[in-house]
Formats: C-alpha cells, sequence, structure tokens
C-alpha cells in the first residue's frame, strides 16, 4: 500500500483484495472440475472406442477366414457400428479436448488473479488495480460462457482434490523459506 493513503483508498484496496481472492478460488474450482471433465470424457472415449475397434477387427476376421463365421461376423459388425455411432454422437473427444482448453484457460485467470493480488495490488494505483480486477473479471465470464456446465461428480471429485491439497504450491506450504 502506498504511504499516506487515504482510508478510503485503504477500504477500496482491501475490497479489491477480497474480490481478487474470489476470482481466483472461483477459477481454481473451475479449472479443477474442468480438468475433471477432461478426465471422464477420455474414459467415455475409451470405453466406447476401444470395444468399436476391437469387434470391427473380429468381424473382419471371422468373415475372412471361415464363410460359416458370417452371423458371428454380422452381430460383431453391428455392435462395432453401433459403438461407433454412440461415440460419434456423444463425440467425446471433442467434449474431451474442450474441456481440457477450459481448464488451463481457468488456470491462467487464477494464476493472473493471483498475481494481480500478490504481486501489483500493493504498488498500483487503486484505477489500475479497479482495471486489471475489471479485466480479469471479463475473461472468468468469457471463459464460464464458454465452458460446458459440469456434472456433480466433476464438482465432487474438484472439490476432494483441492481439499486434499491438490492446488497447494510447495512454495506457500514452507512459508518463507528461501527468503533472507
Amino acid at each position: 500500500m502506498a504511504t499516506g493513503e487515504s482510508s478510503q483508498n485503504v477500504e477500496r484496496r482491501r475490497s479489491i483484495e477480497k474480490e481478487l481472492r474470489r476470482l481466483e478460488e472461483s477459477a481454481m474450482y473451475s479449472a479443477q472440475i474442468q480438468f475433471e471433465q477432461t478426465k471422464q470424457w477420455r474414459g467415455v472415449n475409451l470405453a466406447l472406442g476401444v470395444p468399436a475397434t476391437l469387434l470391427a477387427a473380429i468381424s473382419g476376421t471371422a468373415a475372412l477366414v471361415n464363410t460359416s463365421g458370417r452371423i458371428a461376423a454380422g452381430i460383431c459388425a453391428l455392435a462395432s457400428a453401433a459403438f461407433g455411432a454412440i461415440l460419434t454422437t456423444v463425440n467425446a473427444s471433442h467434449r474431451m479436448n474442450q474441456a481440457a482448453a477450459a481448464a488451463n484457460a481457468y488456470l491462467e485467470i487464477q494464476t493472473a488473479a493471483r498475481q494481480a493480488r500478490e504481486i501489483d495490488l500493493p504498488h498500483c494505483s487503486i484505477e489500475e488495480a479497479r482495471s486489471n480486477l475489471a479485466e480479469l473479471t471479463a475473461r472468468r465470464d468469457e471463459q464460464n460462457k464458454t465452458a460446458e456446465v459440469p456434472n456433480k461428480r466433476s464438482y465432487r471429485k474438484a472439490q476432494r482434490n483441492i481439499e486434499g491439497g491438490g492446488q497447494t504450491y510447495a512454495v506457500d506450504e514452507n512459508g518463507s523459506q528461501g527468503e533472507e
């Protein structure tokens, strides 16, 4: 804080700091939730894609090896087509990539909010701090518009991960180690 700052500016600076903390926390949870969504969509992609591929290979082999295996080959081909159709409809691969991109965007916002709070806020004017906060809020709001709505399972897993220290840096746990 600047020396000789008015009590009104001190209070505004504290309010900006609180809002930056809220923004940081919101981005942290959103990032972790989107990472959980990424894991789920990757699982769906594998759960549907692997059987579709295997069944296609089995049906092709059965059809080529023995003419009496036509019925088995046909059933495997139909099952493979069904898995493939579900995979295409669900579009798990795209959703997985979209969730990963959203998670990384939220991490960027989280980092920027922390840096604005810890590094910039004590040394910038109230107007600069307010402008930084508005820009970060706009980024978060824009990301919220494009991110897929998470399911409850992702939310619960993300919450457990955060509460278990999954978003904690060693430098923060060790306090002032390394400082002189």
